[in-house]
């Protein structure tokens, strides 16, 4: 309810004022107007005295019909503006307070059709706001989960090779484990910081035309000795020639998380197989791997923050690898899609428009 203060009765007072002089100056003139035309068809003669006495008539008249409109006025505006702005300030005040779960009915009635537009636009603000602070607070949870792991492991073999008696075999395994937490954590960070520079458009692709095949083999072969020493067999179907235009360093990121994954979740004398084909407008890569594989459930999830599906391979990664990549083909206006089954493998298909 809005407080009664002086400014807002002389406010009210010349409003009425206005009102009432403008009412009376168009009543006015109508009058003079009426009188004039009588006068000269009907060959009237108007003395002081019923001038006099008409005038008082019709400013009384028009005080009334002031009075008047001013009250349908009032009872209109409450209504039909003053209530609705209630309305909606006190829900955009719940949602400064942090209560985004706020939603605000439309409106009926005549005239209400501006303020719906505004009201779906708040809800719809709402919405989006409620989302993004629930991914805020399972970001933070989940980073706060992902650091204390290797934060429990670094702590753990800080405190074992501290022992006086301990052997040279025995502190170089505890150092290496502290070296493994401190890079898992650094690459944890990395990634959040790429992520977070992807989310908010802070990295400009530089776009280029480039082969993509020969990059695909460059990135294959930083793999090369994983393989080897996991007797996994590679296969390769790279198609010639077929060139792209994108950021080859932000696409190198979706290559090599890609192959990573098909390494990590691909048992010894598996077999990762990787293609490249190209339609009339587009490139297709395709990286297979015959791992594990996972439910639907799984890879319905697969693409978000933090997500680790197979949590026995949970301490190889940090789970947003896949989170870039998504990103990152995002960006490039391109597709992905997975197609996995338990216990036969998983395969990746990425689709970019070529030149």
């Amino acid at each position: 309810m809005k407080k009664l203060t002086l400014q807002n009765v002389l406010r009210m007072i010349s409003g009425f004022l206005a009102f009432f002089l403008t009412i009376g100056f168009a009543i006015s003139c109508c009058m003079m107007l009426f009188l004039n035309v009588l006068a000269d068809t009907m060959n009237l003669t108007f003395t002081a005295t019923n001038i006099a006495a008409a005038a008082k008539i019709t400013l009384v008249n028009v005080l009334l019909i002031a009075v008047i409109f001013t009250l349908v006025d009032h009872i209109r505006r409450k209504i039909s503006v003053d209530r609705p702005v209630k309305i909606i300030t006190d829900a955009t005040e719940k949602f400064m307070k942090g209560d985004f779960s706020v939603r605000i009915s439309p409106m009926q009635g005549a005239g209400s059709e501006g303020f719906n537009q505004i009201i779906i636009a708040i809800n719809s603000m709402a919405q989006e706001l409620s989302g993004i602070e629930t991914l805020r607070t399972d970001f933070v949870s989940n980073v706060s989960h992902e650091m204390k792991t290797p934060l429990s492991v670094m702590q753990n073999y800080g405190t074992l090779l501290q022992g006086a008696e301990l052997s040279q075999e025995k502190r170089i395994e505890y150092a290496k484990g502290v070296t493994d937490a401190s890079r898992r954590m650094a690459d944890m960070m990395t990634n959040i910081l790429k992520l977070n520079r992807l989310e908010n458009q802070q990295i400009f692709p530089k776009m280029e035309v480039f082969d993509l095949g020969e990059q695909l083999c460059e990135c294959l072969l930083q793999y090369e000795s994983v393989w080897e020493k996991a007797n996994i067999e590679i296969e390769t179907d790279i198609a010639e020639d077929v060139k792209v235009k994108a950021d080859a360093e932000l696409l190198s990121l979706v290559w090599n998380n890609l192959f990573s994954n098909a390494f990590k979740f691909t048992e010894a004398g598996g077999t990762v197989s990787v293609s490249l084909a190209a339609t009339s407008h587009h490139a297709i890569v395709k990286v297979r791997d015959t791992g594990c594989g996972m439910t639907p459930e799984i890879g319905a999830h697969i693409f978000e923050k933090f997500y680790q599906g197979d949590t026995s391979h949970s301490t190889q990664g940090n789970g947003l690898g896949l989170a870039l990549v998504k990103r990152v083909v995002d960006i490039m206006q391109g597709e992905i899609n997975v197609e996995s089954t338990v216990g036969k493998g998983t395969t990746f298909t990425v689709k970019i428009e070529k030149v």
